[in-house]
C-alpha cells in the first residue's frame, strides 16, 4: 500500500490523545521510567502512545484514567482516535473492493451490497436528532446504493456471500419493506456472478459471531482481507494473515447450506413472513 503524506486533521485524534498522556504524566511529576514501573506497562510502549505511534487497547486507557484520576478523559480521546483509524482502513478497503475480481463475504446481517434502499436507510439511521444528521444518513444511503453498482460491472466480479440466519430472523418493522428485501436477496442470488449461502442456527456457535469478514482478490491475484466487529476494523494485506482469514471463511462455507438449499431457505422465511 502506497503511503501518503500525513494529514494533520486525520491524525488529530491520536495526536490529541498523545498530548494528553504526556501532559498528565508531566503534571504528576513522573518520568516515563517511573510511570512504567508503577503501571507495569513497558516504557517504550508508553513512549509510543505519547508520541502517537501506537494506539492502545481500551483497557490501557481505562487503567491510565484510574492512575491519573482523570475521569474518562483518556477513554473519550481514545474513542475519537479509534474512529479515525477505522475510517482510514475503511477507505482503503473501499478502494480495494472497487477493483476486486473475486469477493468472498460473511456477514451477520444483510450485507450492504444486497440491501434495498429502504433497508439501507433503516440500518444507517440510528438515532437522528438533527436535520444535519438526517442529511448525513441520506448521503450514506446514496453512497451505499452507488457501491452496489460494482456487482453489475462488465465483467462482473465473482461474489460469494455467506449470511448468518440471524440476518433473516431480524426483520425491519415495516412488513412490505422486509418482503421486498427478502425478494431482492433471492433475485440477487440467482445472478450467475453471485453465490449466496445461509449459515443456519443449527450449526451452533462459530468463530465469526462477533463480526464480518471480506476477502478480496485483484486481477493480478493480490489478496486482502477486511474484518469488522465490536467497533473496530482491520485490513490485512500480508499473505500470512490473508491465508488465515481465508481458512476461517472456508470453515464457515463448509458448514453453510449449499446455494440451492440457501435460496430455498430464504423462500421459506419469505413465506413465513407473508403468512
Amino acid at each position: 500500500m502506497t503511503e501518503q503524506p500525513a494529514d494533520v486533521d486525520e491524525e488529530s485524534g491520536r495526536a490529541a490523545l498523545g498530548r494528553a498522556l504526556r501532559y498528565l504524566r508531566e503534571q504528576s511529576g513522573k518520568s516515563l521510567g517511573q510511570l512504567a514501573e508503577e503501571t507495569r506497562y513497558d516504557k517504550s510502549y508508553l513512549y509510543r502512545l505519547e508520541t502517537g505511534q501506537r494506539l492502545s487497547k481500551l483497557a490501557v486507557m481505562e487503567d491510565l484514567d484510574r492512575y491519573y484520576k482523570s475521569g474518562d478523559l483518556l477513554v473519550r480521546l481514545w474513542k475519537v482516535a479509534r474512529r479515525e483509524v477505522f475510517k482510514d482502513r475503511y477507505k482503503e478497503f473501499m478502494r480495494l473492493e472497487a477493483t476486486a475480481c473475486i469477493m468472498h463475504l460473511f456477514t451477520l446481517g444483510i450485507p450492504g451490497l444486497l440491501q434495498t434502499e429502504d433497508v439501507a436507510r433503516v440500518s444507517l439511521s440510528g438515532a437522528q436528532e438533527t436535520a444535519a444528521e438526517a442529511e448525513l444518513v441520506e448521503d450514506q444511503v446514496v453512497a451505499r446504493m452507488g457501491r452496489q453498482q460494482l456487482l453489475h460491472r462488465t465483467p462482473a466480479p465473482s461474489v460469494r456471500i455467506i449470511i448468518d440466519e440471524y440476518a433473516l430472523r431480524r426483520p425491519v418493522l415495516d412488513g412490505k419493506m422486509w418482503h421486498e428485501q427478502l425478494t431482492h436477496l433471492i433475485e440477487m442470488a440467482e445472478l450467475p456472478s453471485i453465490v449466496l449461502q445461509v449459515l443456519p442456527f443449527s450449526v451452533g456457535a462459530h468463530h465469526l459471531m462477533d463480526g464480518s469478514l471480506t476477502l478480496l482478490w485483484q486481477e493480478d491475484g493480490t489478496p486482502s482481507a477486511y474484518t469488522e466487529g465490536n467497533g473496530c476494523a482491520e485490513l490485512f494485506e500480508d499473505p500470512t494473515s490473508v491465508t488465515r482469514c481465508r481458512l476461517s471463511y472456508d470453515r464457515l462455507r463448509d458448514r453453510a447450506l449449499p446455494p440451492p438449499g440457501s435460496i430455498g431457505f430464504i423462500r421459506g422465511v419469505l413465506e413465513e413472513h407473508s403468512s
